[in-house]
């Protein structure tokens, strides 16, 4: 049984920092996991995600230069760490995993993902 939970959310003022961790269980070797975000009222939105067999990282842009993923294939854990935040960030985030080599063009694409966490909320007033 596939299970990936997210831990971290939390309410913040702006320009402070989250850091999020998702442990994923039941099997290994996800080959892509990262974090996606849904705002109220909009679609599911790819944040930061490591793709492909060699590490890539993509971000989205709005994110890019505040948010950092990190990886620990030997705990098959994924951490993201938040700074700067502003209200535009304000959404559920949930944490994502493939058990396929997802091409880095989809690789911040919500149907490219099978495995879902059970999502966090982050608050930025």
């Amino acid at each position: 049984h596939v299970q990936l939970v997210e831990s971290g959310g939390g309410s913040v003022q702006a320009g402070g920092s989250l850091r999020f961790i998702c442990a994923a269980s039941g099997r290994t070797g996800y080959y892509c996991m990262g974090w996606f975000r849904q705002a109220p009222g909009k679609e599911r939105e790819g944040v930061a995600v490591f793709s492909g067999g060699a590490g890539n990282i993509r971000y989205a842009a709005s994110v890019q230069g505040r948010f950092t993923i990190s990886r620990d294939n030997a705990k098959n854990t994924v951490e993201l760490q938040m700074n700067s935040l502003n209200a535009e960030d304000t959404a559920m985030y949930y944490c994502a995993a493939a058990d396929y080599a997802v091409s880095p063009s989809r690789s911040l694409e919500v149907r490219s993902y099978r495995f879902w966490g059970q999502g966090t909320q982050v608050t930025v007033s």
